[in-house]
């Protein structure tokens, strides 16, 4: 809740500011004029967009503002699964490890890591790659090209939400001035009313560019950061699978080749190699320990 947190700190400073400089808040209430802005910024957003990426910036704004995203314990679950699977690739035949590959939701493996089951494109990577293994003859740098692409592919995806964002707020400023002049030729009908009402008026109008301005650089352009950076720790997960098969390709032992994976995770959210340990000889948080 740091964004939720972080909004009350700079709304409270900047209107508890304007007060004691002796402004009075209600001249900043203008409703219209926000019309004016928010309307347009929705507007130019959908013309921008197609439907799936809005609908995914709506998911990506509620994971930065909730602060969502890929924790230790989602880390440990997916080095737990490729641990798992990695051992049953190295010791069973090709029909017995092909049924976990080609049926995921019913492989007693993936099921005992059901966060990692629930998001389909961490599972279908899994798979996908375990495929190539039991084909045989693999060449690896071609996989890890192939691999590299299809996370760029991925990564593209998921950054569409921030650069969305980023240009509703790079244009919001500009949006503000517009209901800023809007609002001075508003103004200019009434030159021939008393000053009060005209100074109301103009007054009225710059409220549309501080508007503009506040709401691109005080709250749409940190939240498109914050996107950001809960997209970028997703695609994390697919660099940790990518180390950890590239090495077992290689023909690392299942420990080794998680461990290349453990190395890929960010410093600060990094498990211990004795937490990784516990996690593989136990095999899933929520499941017996697996089969040696």
């Amino acid at each position: 809740m740091s964004f939720m947190l972080g909004l009350v700190v700079t709304m409270g400073c900047m209107l508890g500011g304007f007060a004691a400089l002796g402004g009075h808040l209600i001249v900043l209430w203008q409703p219209w004029e926000f019309l004016i802005i928010m309307g347009s910024a929705l507007g130019t957003f959908i013309v921008a967009n197609p439907t799936k990426v809005i609908l995914d910036t709506g998911k990506a704004v509620m994971q930065a503002v909730l602060d969502k995203g890929p924790k230790r314990r989602d880390y440990l679950d997916t080095l737990g699964l490729l641990h798992s699977l990695m051992r049953e690739l190295r010791s069973k035949s090709r029909n017995e490890v092909e049924t976990h590959i080609d049926a995921p939701t019913e492989s007693v493996i993936f099921t005992r890591f059901p966060s990692v089951l629930a998001n389909k494109e961490i599972t279908s990577f899994i798979c996908d790659y375990s495929r190539f293994y039991i084909m045989g003859n693999v060449r690896t740098f071609e996989v890890e090209s192939l691999m590299d692409e299809e996370i760029a592919a991925i990564k593209y995806d998921k950054m569409k939400p921030y650069h969305a964002l980023t240009a509703v707020g790079d244009g919001l400023p500009a949006l503000g001035i517009v209901a800023a002049v809007l609002g001075v030729i508003h103004a200019m009908g009434a030159l021939d009313q008393s000053p009060e009402l005209l100074g109301g008026l103009i007054g009225a109008a710059m409220v549309g560019t501080f508007a503009g301005i506040f709401v691109s650089y005080g709250i749409v352009t940190p939240l498109a950061f914050k996107v950001k950076v809960a997209r970028t720790k997703e695609c994390y997960v697919f660099l940790i699978l990518k180390q950890s098969l590239l090495a077992f390709m290689n023909g690392a032992l299942p420990q080794v080749a998680i461990e290349h994976g453990r190395k890929s995770i960010p410093a600060y959210e990094r498990p211990t190699i004795d937490e990784v340990e516990n996690e593989t000889l136990s095999g899933g948080s929520q499941a017996p320990a697996a089969a040696a």
